[in-house]
């Protein structure tokens, strides 16, 4: 079993600053793309940002230049660090891992249960 926990979501005013953490657990033998989505009330769940074992990444186009994602290979973890957050950006926000659980490298995607950020004054 591969469970993802995240950390660091909660209320922040506009122009504010947040760093999400996601750190993977459990019968993990490789980690492919790991990466962030959001969903805002009402909305459907959208890609925020993703990133591959070696680096490369893809940002949506409403957070590029805001957002930065990055990888700890080692330690199994994502994190996203968001600046300049806008109201807009208020939503929960999951982390997912595609995981070989052995060498078989059959993917399992894995999700995380969820962070609340908030962005208001």
């Amino acid at each position: 079993q591969v469970q993802l926990v995240e950390s660091g979501g909660g209320l922040v005013q506009p122009g504010g600053s947040l760093r999400l953490s996601c750190a993977a657990s459990g019968s993990i033998f490789s980690i492919f793309t790991m990466g962030w989505y959001r969903q805002a009330p009402g909305k459907q769940r959208e890609l925020v940002a993703s990133i591959m074992p070696a680096g490369s990444t893809i940002y949506a186009e409403s957070v590029k230049g805001r957002f930065t994602i990055s990888r700890d290979n080692a330690k199994n973890t994502v994190d996203l660090q968001m600046n300049s957050l806008k109201p807009e950006d208020t939503a929960v926000y999951f982390c997912k891992a595609d995981v070989a659980r052995d060498a078989t490298y059959r993917i399992l995607a894995v999700w995380g249960q969820g962070t609340l950020v908030t962005v208001s004054s």
